[in-house]
């Protein structure tokens, strides 16, 4: 199902974004439900996919050992989908988790067609990424 514009700009990701950027952007969204105890990514796998908390819990889990808990607002999957390296964390929903997830191939759709919108959301990824411990 297709994510609203209204749902995106309450992602501080998604913050700085104008009503148009967001309007695009929500088309490249979908939602998603998970029950607890769902592994979202696989430490070592590929990844396609970026995910954004709207509601729930997820934990970070590297070599065995959990290194983080994350939840609404935060994201994971940036990495795969932004530089095609493979998942360097397990993330299992610890909760019920109600997501909002783009798939790769639509990521770079968006870059094609909303350049400024791909390349303020990278950055932020970017920065987030730098400032945190890995989280996919």
């Amino acid at each position: 199902m297709p994510v609203s514009a209204k749902r995106l700009q309450t992602v501080p990701l998604f913050s700085t974004l104008s009503p148009e950027e967001l309007a695009a952007l929500s088309s490249h969204f979908e939602e998603r439900q998970v029950l607890p105890g769902t592994h979202l990514t696989t430490e070592g796998a590929s990844g396609y996919t970026f995910f954004v908390i709207e509601d729930g819990t997820v934990e970070v889990e590297r070599d065995g050992t959990v290194v983080n808990t994350l939840g609404p607002g935060d994201f994971f999957g940036e990495t795969a989908i932004l530089s095609g390296e493979r998942r360097n964390a397990t993330i299992t929903a610890t909760s019920e988790v109600d997501l909002v997830v783009l798939f790769g191939t639509e990521f770079r759709i968006l870059e094609r067609d909303w350049p400024a919108v791909a390349s303020t959301i990278s950055a932020k990824m970017a920065e987030r990424t730098a400032l945190a411990p890995q989280s996919d």
